[in-house]
């Protein structure tokens, strides 16, 4: 069993959502880290939530992408 490292972003965080090909009508852009969760061995998890709408959401480590504020923009 592979243990993943400790979270890759934090809490209060700009990110960029990236939905998974089966991931319905999540819309990307950008979101806020709210929470950090534990997830599974292979791929951490996050509550996020999203800049425009106000909804948030539960998604894995993998669909996020870090970076400077203005790209998400």
């Amino acid at each position: 069993m592979t243990m993943v490292g400790p979270h890759r972003f934090t809490v209060g965080q700009q990110v960029e959502f990236v939905p998974h090909r089966f991931d319905g009508n999540i819309p990307r852009g950008p979101y806020t880290v709210v929470r950090q969760l534990p997830g599974s061995d292979t791929d951490r998890e996050y509550r996020v939530k999203h800049q425009r709408d106000g909804h948030e959401r539960v998604v894995l480590e993998s669909q996020l992408r870090g970076g400077p504020a203005a790209v998400f923009s």
